[in-house]
């Protein structure tokens, strides 16, 4: 064992014992201070002691870092610690686990104080479109077009021009929570917003709570807006109460007004919106599952249409002979997939037949009508032809009633042509409309 007191030349000069992976070399000034020196050439202060009655060695560090100076005075507190029976280790591990408790806590407070910000600061507005985007990503099948709309305009400002005409759009009837902090949302809050908009708009404001009661039970679930809720403010009977419940729509085309409905839709200037309105009032779906169909969906070798459903994925209905060449008298635009396509919607499909749709009827000297009235008047003007309940309900896609719906009964196309044929030929003949069905089709319904 070598020693020798430290100086800057020396532990420049101290090399590796040839043949071994390390010297140590020993400060004759400071009691247990060394010099270790690797066969690689690193060299790094350590101390050295016995504790116990066991050997002790701490690294103190590299020659680089500490001066011979700094290295004597860590060795030099070492060697207190020791000669008092503690050992160094234990000091800096003690030290380092408090250190990182208090980093711990730091980072602690921080998120704490975050959260409270983001707690105090979050408003309805601010999360209405993360629940949209997320809602949209993982719900199974996805959101349509139609529901997704419907979010955005419940939450829109208002004050933008219309698409047509004049006047300008109305706040959504969410907008006025839109600043509200979910803090904030409470039972009280919600039960008096409710009772303002029933006064002006309650339709609306139905659903405008449903979906907001559906946002409030995705917040309770979130990892962030759970702990700004308290259970779900919308749930409560006085804003049901104020809400009311919506009234039985009456708007239904009777036998005798076919004729004078038929005449005046036939006679809108844009083709595509007068075989929409026809073909809506003769298959009985929802007027945004048909004005979305593409071409791809319609099948005229075997005479079915595939519509998106909201109850199932999609549904299969019989391509009838009058709608066969009502679509296929439309125009096929470049690089557009819609049936009822638009140049000038930005969806590529119509959007709001229901201009043209009202003049035809004040045209026709007709009660209004809307355009689920028609799909009204399907399912009412079918029982003219007797047509059996469930199969009116299957081609237009309401969900099965019953115990021996719901289990046991599937109705292949062919068994709804028959009496979806029916059903067209019924209605054409009542409004004076001469239909020649495509020799095809009459093929396909007589195999039957």
């Amino acid at each position: 064992m070598r020693w020798d007191n430290f100086t800057s030349a020396r532990v420049e000069a101290f090399k590796c014992v040839e043949g071994r992976q390390q010297s140590i070399y020993w400060d004759g000034k400071t009691p247990g201070l060394g010099l270790r020196v690797t066969a690689k050439g690193a060299k790094s202060y350590i101390f050295e002691t016995t504790l116990n009655g066991k050997t002790l060695r701490i690294t103190i560090g590299d020659v680089r870092t500490w001066s011979i100076s700094q290295a004597q005075a860590k060795a030099t507190v070492y060697k207190a610690q020791t000669d008092s029976g503690i050992d160094p280790r234990k000091i800096l591990a003690d030290q380092i686990a408090a250190e990182e408790a208090a980093e711990l806590e730091r980072v602690r407070t921080e998120e704490a104080t975050a959260a409270a910000a983001v707690r105090d600061a979050v408003t309805l507005g601010d999360i209405w479109p993360d629940y949209v985007a997320d809602r949209m990503a993982t719900r199974t099948g996805g959101w349509s077009d139609h529901h997704v709309r419907a979010h955005k305009q419940m939450m829109q400002e208002g004050g933008q021009p219309v698409k047509r005409g004049s006047k300008l759009t109305q706040p959504g009837p969410l907008s006025s929570l839109a600043s509200v902090r979910l803090v904030d949302l409470t039972t009280d809050r919600i039960e008096q917003w409710a009772k303002e908009e029933a006064k002006h708009r309650p339709s609306s404001a139905r659903l405008a709570w449903r979906l907001l009661k559906a946002c409030m039970n995705w917040c309770g679930e979130h990892k962030t807006y759970s702990s700004m809720v308290t259970g779900n403010p919308t749930k409560s009977a006085r804003t049901r109460e104020s809400l009311g419940k919506p009234k039985v729509r009456n708007d239904v085309l009777q036998r005798e007004m076919l004729q004078a409905w038929f005449s005046a839709v036939r006679q809108i200037g844009n083709p595509v919106i007068s075989a929409y309105l026809q073909i809506l009032l003769l298959i009985g779906a929802r007027r945004e599952e048909l004005a979305a169909l593409k071409w791809d969906d319609v099948n005229f070798q075997w005479n079915s249409i595939k519509l998106s459903d909201k109850v199932e994925d999609f549904r299969m209905v019989p391509l009838t002979p009058y709608v066969a060449a009502l679509m296929a008298s439309l125009p096929r635009l470049k690089d557009n997939p819609y049936v009822f396509s638009s140049s000038g919607s930005a969806s590529g499909y119509i959007a709001e037949p229901r201009y043209a749709h009202n003049q035809a009827v004040a045209v026709a000297g007709l009660p209004p009508l809307t355009l689920h009235g028609l799909r009204r008047s399907f399912a009412s003007l079918s029982e003219w032809v007797k047509t059996p309940p469930g199969i009116a309900a299957q081609i237009q896609g309401h969900a099965p009633q019953g115990v021996r719906e719901q289990n046991y009964i599937r109705r292949p196309l062919d068994l709804l042509r028959i009496w979806h044929v029916e059903i067209e030929n019924w209605m054409l003949e009542q409004a004076g409309i001469e239909s020649k069905p495509s020799a095809v089709s009459l093929q396909l319904v007589k195999t039957v």
